[in-house]
């Protein structure tokens, strides 16, 4: 079991690995911290949209803007589409459960706004269409997928895709980034 424990780890290791090595990324991920803290500036705001333990991450990180990162500071307007169970389950049921996130993003998006979505595969129904309509209404799409981008791929005006086809792996990394992100519009934001 230890070569099991070791093997995942390392896994773990490599694909981060080869994040810190992917220069374009690297630029993707700075270029992001600018295009957040201006949208924050302008007044805007950041969705989050996810299914399963993408949805968990998408929560955490809208938690870290609309919380706190590092430093005691006014809350960022960030928040998790998933998290009205009443809503989501009404839709999911009187709809379709692709629509979930579409319909929100219709109702309350608006121009300037910033969607991220996170999938792992890129092809998360649900996240697709909710892209496509926050196009119609001209947010900021930005994409974290693993290495193929999947559909989110043309619909991302930024996509985040880690290099790897590793379910458990891409999402490890989604949350360094994540995490990095972050940190990074906190700090400009609030000049720490």
């Amino acid at each position: 079991m230890k070569d099991k424990i070791k093997h995942c780890i390392s896994e773990s290791v490599s694909v981060k690995s080869e994040v810190l090595k992917d220069e374009r990324l690297l630029l993707l991920i700075e270029e992001l911290v600018d295009v957040i803290v201006t949208v924050f500036r302008n007044g805007n705001h950041i969705y989050f949209c996810g299914n399963g333990g993408s949805a968990a991450d998408a929560q955490h990180l809208a938690a870290e803007f609309s919380g706190r990162f590092y430093i005691n500071r006014e809350a960022l307007p960030a928040e998790a589409l998933h998290c009205n169970t009443s809503y989501l389950t009404a839709v999911a049921n009187d709809y379709t459960y692709d629509v979930i996130y579409s319909r929100l993003i219709r109702g309350i998006g608006k121009k300037g706004d910033i969607l991220i979505g996170l999938s792992t595969s890129g092809n998360s129904a649900n996240i697709v269409q909710a892209f496509e309509t926050a196009r119609e209404k001209e947010m900021i799409t930005i994409g974290f997928t693993g290495a193929s981008g999947g559909a989110l791929k043309e619909l991302s005006d930024y996509l985040v895709n880690v290099p790897s086809s590793n379910t458990p792996r891409i999402q490890e990394a989604h949350m360094l980034i994540g995490h990095i992100i972050c940190q990074l519009v906190e700090e400009e934001y609030f000049h720490a």
